[in-house]
């Protein structure tokens, strides 16, 4: 049995030790004698060269030096999925049910429970009565015996298959085929071969609702060409993949309601309209895809787009976007509510944090959450209001006018601040009042380090924060809704001078800077609520 090897060894995804590898090669090296495996490794560093040897190429890879060859007894070309079930749930022939404990499976923001990635507890270890079922990291390579599950594992929904030697589509479809009633599946981990024409209909796959295909090797043409089969999908996950051509889909995925196409490389942002039409899309996360730039080429600045007509979360955090264009363009999404954009060039541009965030409030209306943080109502206010002083030179000296009849702003002008109109129907234009002696938006001006204390909440203990003279106490507000994690009651803030302790003075004044009140380093803002 040393030597033996698989009809089908070619292709096959096989472990050597802990590494993992494909076959891409199987016959003889001469000089030497018998039969050896050509496998290009995952992991590069495992390989010795790119299937050439002694100038006879026998296969190819990718890398340079990422193959190598072994003999068939070095590779584990895995077991059936009961096999893997039995083995894992410690219900094979030869071993005793044992104890344990429980382990999860991530899928975006929802955590699904599987029995047993280590062991089974005693009222699950009959196989029939398992709902959720992990053979994680247990060598399933096929399907078994026709029929061999369904008649084993009658009542599973939920399957974490991720990390095995699946080598193809075509195998995943034997196991569900088998299990009726799945609803979540991980596959994850494969690396596997997909269909290269449509797939036909079937009803394998009639009540899946959550799937995973994060580094299987995918390409968006071959989950256009599966997904005829997946009629009910909500939740997709294509994570890592090397994705970076999209195609519109055309009469499939229109269920689908969560979509993660993280670390893959779309580069171009316009790639994203060809799936802007997906109906009941919610959720699109495209973290590290390399995007520069977002535009909505269908709807005039100030309207709203056709595309993503149910997108409520966007995450595009680790991508390239460097203009304020790019924030701009969001705000033309009709349902945006929750907004991840850490990590972006443009969160560069400016050196406090605190105005950065003020400014993608102001330019986005709908928005409710920005980087995992609420946005208040207060917040907000402030943000929009300060939006409308800081700009209202430019706007002034772009043609914008206090008589409604003149108030006509260039081109420019408002392609750069395409909210800024809306605003001032919203709480009037700004005064003249207002923009004399305005300080900078860069925020160079000096900071105050002030001790921030909630004396009706002696368990809230100080901290110390440095502000910028110049933000308004509205602002302020919003900052500390996040900082003490305050729900939306309205503060009430004074402050206390370093040098007359004991007299405090009360910021009753939203629109006002910090300066106005005459606050120094070294003073303590007093919170209540």
């Amino acid at each position: 049995m040393a030597g033996w090897v698989p009809a089908d060894a070619l292709g096959r995804r096989v472990l050597c030790g802990t590494e993992y590898g494909t076959v891409r090669y199987v016959g003889s090296v001469p000089p030497h004698a018998g039969i050896w495996l050509g496998v290009e490794w995952d992991d590069p560093q495992r390989g010795k060269h790119d299937g050439t040897y002694e100038g006879t190429q026998y296969f190819k890879c990718r890398h340079p030096r990422g193959g190598s060859f072994i003999r068939p007894n070095k590779a584990n070309f895995g077991v059936d999925f009961l096999t893997a079930v039995k083995g894992r749930y410690g219900l094979n022939e030869n071993q005793d049910a044992q104890n344990g404990i429980e382990s999860t499976c991530v899928f975006g923001k929802k955590t699904v429970e599987f029995v047993g990635r280590d062991s089974i507890e005693k009222k699950q270890s009959q196989l029939h009565r398992l709902v959720h079922i992990s053979v994680h990291e247990c060598m399933v390579s096929h399907a078994g015996q026709k029929e061999e599950i369904s008649g084993t594992c009658a009542n599973i929904r939920h399957i974490d298959l991720s990390k095995n030697l699946v080598s193809h589509w075509d195998t995943v479809i034997d196991i569900a085929s088998q299990v009726p009633n799945l609803e979540t599946l991980d596959i994850s981990g494969n690396r596997m071969k997909f269909p290269s024409t449509s797939v036909s209909v079937s009803n394998t796959f009639s009540k899946l609702t959550t799937l995973a295909l994060n580094q299987t090797e995918i390409t968006w043409i071959e989950v256009l060409l599966c997904a005829p089969g997946w009629p009910v999908l909500e939740e997709l996950y294509l994570t890592s993949n090397n994705i970076s051509v999209l195609e519109r889909p055309d009469n499939v995925l229109q269920t689908l309601k969560l979509l993660d196409l993280s670390n893959n490389q779309l580069l171009d942002g316009s790639q994203l309209h060809l799936i802007g039409h997906l109906p009941r899309l919610e959720q699109l996360i495209l973290t590290n895809n390399g995007i520069s730039s977002v535009h909505f080429p269908d709807a005039e600045f100030g309207c709203k787009t056709e595309m993503f007509p149910s997108l409520k979360r966007l995450a595009i955090n680790d991508n390239k976007i460097s203009q304020w264009s790019s924030i701009n363009e969001l705000d033309k999404l009709p349902s945006l509510q929750v907004l991840e954009c850490r990590n972006n060039p443009l969160m560069d541009t400016e050196k406090n944090p605190e105005t950065l965030r003020q400014l993608i409030i102001a330019k986005i209306s709908q928005l409710e959450f920005l980087n995992k943080s609420e946005i208040f109502p207060d917040e907000r206010r402030g943000a929009e209001l300060d939006y409308r002083k800081i700009f209202g030179k430019d706007w002034l000296a772009a043609g914008g006018h206090w008589d409604p009849a003149r108030n006509k702003p260039s081109e420019e002008f408002l392609a750069a601040h395409p909210r800024y109109l809306s605003l001032c129907l919203k709480y009037g234009a700004p005064e003249e009042g207002e923009l004399k002696g305005q300080q900078p938006l860069t925020l160079k001006n000096q900071l105050l380090t002030l001790t921030i204390k909630c004396p009706d909440n002696p368990e809230q203990k100080p901290v110390e924060k440095k502000l910028p003279e110049s933000m308004t106490i509205q602002r302020v507000k919003g900052l500390l809704y996040r900082l003490l994690r305050i729900p939306g009651s309205e503060l009430k803030l004074s402050y206390e001078s370093s040098k007359l302790k004991g007299k405090e003075v009360e910021l009753d004044n939203d629109l006002k800077p910090l300066q106005f009140y005459s606050i120094e380093n070294g003073d303590s803002v007093l919170v209540r609520w």
